[in-house]
């Protein structure tokens, strides 16, 4: 936008340097061009009148018309009220006002026609409107008001007479003066081939519609040009990647081959021979590969990243496996290592508890080219971790990694970059996906390997509980082990702990020694307490571990079959899912039981309805995007990523998928945006890149 939408917010007829500031604080609109682009979150629908007798508790607003028959002081102290009795020949509703009740008494004229606005609510029989916006009939002419719009604001602006209206009237009065400001940022074609208003159009409707058809055509406009700005930018920092960072050719699958024949230990996914495919084919092009893998827990993504290290080690290079803790990275070497000894390859663990003599050991090996693999933590990231030629770098939950310590992976190899392969169990919506890794390529897994049952998940009460530990030791006596895990809120970790040991004794008290052996595992422990417990329970030693969310990843133990989650309610979706991923990694049939007061929110209801209806970690992904918005869930706010303006990557799944295609199309033909009709086009991306985080250097 030009120079006029720079022009500070406080030169506004109204608005003045005091108000600029609580403007900036509390909303953080600093410039004409952030008000304009300050949106309505909703709408009230003025377009038309309803009868008294049409009213239910459903309507989210009514507008009424109607006379004030009388009106009344009703109750005592801080119970009193003003209630006026409002008549449109069809029936009655009552107005009430809790606050500032005499004041309004003074205003209100009883046997005068008004228009009456706001929500009805129901006791018994009656009908009434709290606080509701009040008109004489004359001024509103009976017509209707169309659609007004409802904007963001807070308790401080509202105290300075800044409250929705205010937003609306500095709204009008910026649209008059910007109207010749306002120019297109789209090429014609794309504006003509998807039907779109123009830009000023669309910010006159936003604001102002003259209908609903035409709100519906502004959001799709705005929406559209805001989606397909990021994946457009997203899909040429991909081009300029794959143009500039050649990537070694690991083009040599003999190895493969060999473990294909005669070691491979089940027969591969269809989901897995697909991605499979995917990664021969990056690695194999001559360009770095940089590819994000999702797949639930138990899918098999651990086969896929040993089967790509083979590709890397049959053409010549090493390949390394970096996990988020020594746990995690200590159960993919054990795995790995079982493999990598039936074809001979040599394979070594990093992590911080390594000891000297050993750390040098590997740091030559490594250096010489002797070690194919190696697996750790970031204690691969130090200096003195020196490969020979690392073709391949398999990241394993990588949101735990800060965007630095990944970055450092890619100067682990002088004359290439290597081949990125990123893990993630934490299934990933589609829509954010597209709009957080946009510029990788993705790689979904989306089958389980065949024998495993899908876990049964319930929902028990507390009062519950005495068949819940009925059942637990119906699966200890079958040799079964049993998981059960408190929250923990960060808030509080003093009560979390008293959550935890209380839970322990009674779970000690219900399952006596010698009969039970029970482990205990909280954050607070020291890192070798945490081990010894851990070991413990994956040597069959204990039957039951009374756990925080420490568990939420890492062990795999086949023969626990059961997971307890207590006070589900107060878990994430995600990490509800994650919890239970860590049963049902065996042959037997899983449970996962979510145990709740019977107060639950909500939200919370919808939570548990949704563990209990499906497995499926993206449904899951989808469910947790429309409760807790994408900010949450990434953990990230990265400028342009999840703090969009008007868009909702829950709900316009379709439009971002327009314009991903859109912006894939554009760049198909014009890559470098040299043609002279993608002069604005360039100019906008080349403003908005900036303060960009470049994901793809990092990931």
């Amino acid at each position: 936008m030009s120079g006029f939408f720079s022009t500070s917010i406080e030169y506004m007829k109204g608005v003045g340097p005091q108000k600029a500031d609580l403007l900036k604080k509390e909303l953080r609109l600093f410039t004409y061009g952030d008000l304009i682009q300050h949106y309505p979150f909703r709408y009230e629908d003025r377009t038309r009148f309803y009868r008294i007798s049409e009213v239910n508790e459903q309507m989210p607003y009514v507008q009424l018309k109607g006379r004030i028959r009388t009106m009344e002081m009703v109750g005592d102290g801080r119970k009193k009220r003003l209630v006026a009795y409002f008549n449109d020949g069809s029936g009655e509703i009552e107005l009430v006002w809790f606050q500032a009740a005499a004041w309004t008494a003074k205003k209100l004229r009883p046997g005068t026609d008004y228009v009456a606005f706001g929500k009805p609510n129901k006791f018994g029989n009656k009908f009434s409107i709290a606080h509701p916006e009040l008109e004489a009939l004359t001024a509103f002419d009976g017509q209707g008001g169309g659609l007004q719009p409802v904007y963001h604001t807070t308790e401080k602006l509202k105290r300075k007479f800044l409250d929705s209206k205010a937003v609306s009237k500095l709204q009008e009065q910026l649209l008059a003066l910007a109207a010749s400001y306002i120019n297109e940022t789209l090429p014609q074609d794309i504006t003509d081939r998807f039907k779109l208003i123009s830009k000023k159009e669309a910010l006159m409707h936003i604001h102002f519609p003259q209908s609903h058809e035409w709100l519906q055509k502004a959001l799709f406009r705005l929406k559209f040009e805001e989606l397909f700005y990021i994946q457009l930018r997203l899909l040429k920092m991909k081009l300029g990647r794959t143009e500039k960072f050649k990537g070694q050719v690991l083009d040599k699958p003999e190895l493969l081959t060999r473990f294909y024949k005669k070691h491979l230990p089940f027969e591969l996914t269809n989901a897995q021979k697909r991605v499979i495919k995917e990664i021969y084919a990056d690695v194999r092009s001559g360009r770095q590969m940089n590819r994000l893998l999702q797949g639930d827990v138990g899918s098999g993504k651990t086969m896929v990243a040993f089967i790509s290290m083979l590709l890397a080690i049959g053409s010549g290079a090493q390949a390394a496996m970096m996990a988020p803790t020594e746990i995690l990275a200590s159960q993919h070497y054990e795995g790995l290592s079982e493999y990598a000894k039936k074809l001979g390859l040599t394979i070594a663990l990093l992590t911080g508890s390594t000891k000297k003599k050993e750390r040098r050991q590997i740091h030559e090996a490594l250096l010489s080219g002797h070690l194919n693999i190696l697996t750790g933590t970031h204690a691969l990231l130090e200096d003195p971790v020196q490969f020979n030629n690392l073709g391949l770098a398999v990241i394993d939950e990588q949101h735990r990694f800060g965007v630095a310590q990944r970055a450092r992976l890619w100067h682990k190899n002088k004359q290439f970059p290597p081949h990125i392969l990123v893990m993630t169990a934490t299934p990933i919506p589609r829509t954010l996906a597209m709009t957080l890794y946009g510029d990788l390529d993705v790689s979904v897994i989306d089958e389980l390997p065949a024998g495993r049952k899908p876990i049964q998940t319930v929902h028990r009460f507390d009062s519950n509980r005495l068949r819940v530990f009925g059942f637990m030791k119906e699966q200890i006596a079958a040799g079964r082990q049993v998981y059960v895990v408190y929250p923990l809120i960060e808030e509080s970790e003093k009560l979390d702990l008293k959550d935890l040991t209380d839970g322990y004794e009674s779970i000690c008290r219900a399952f006596p020694q010698p009969e039970y052996q029970v482990s205990i595992v909280h954050g607070r422990q020291k890192p070798e307490e945490k081990e010894f417990e851990m070991q413990r329970f994956i040597k069959k030693q204990t039957h039951i571990m009374v756990a925080t969310t420490v568990i939420e990843v890492g062990v795999n133990v086949p023969n626990a079959s059961v997971m307890v989650i207590e006070n589900a309610e107060r878990f994430g979706l995600a990490q509800l899912h994650q919890l239970r991923g860590r049963v049902g990694r065996g042959a037997d049939q899983s449970y996962c039981i979510l145990m709740t007061d019977f107060k639950l929110s909500k939200e919370a209801k919808i939570r548990i309805n949704t563990m209990v209806r499906t497995n499926n970690g993206f449904e899951i992904a989808d469910m947790d995007l429309k409760l807790r918005g994408p900010g949450d869930i990434t953990g990230t706010q990265q400028s342009g990523i999840t703090d969009l303006l008007i868009s909702d990557l829950s709900r316009d799944s379709k439009i971002l998928q327009i314009a991903r295609d859109a912006a894939q199309a554009l760049l198909d033909k014009d890559p470098n945006l040299s043609d002279p009709e993608n002069a604005s086009i360039k100019r906008q991306i080349e403003s908005q890149t900036k303060d960009i985080l470049n994901w793809s250097r990092i990931s």
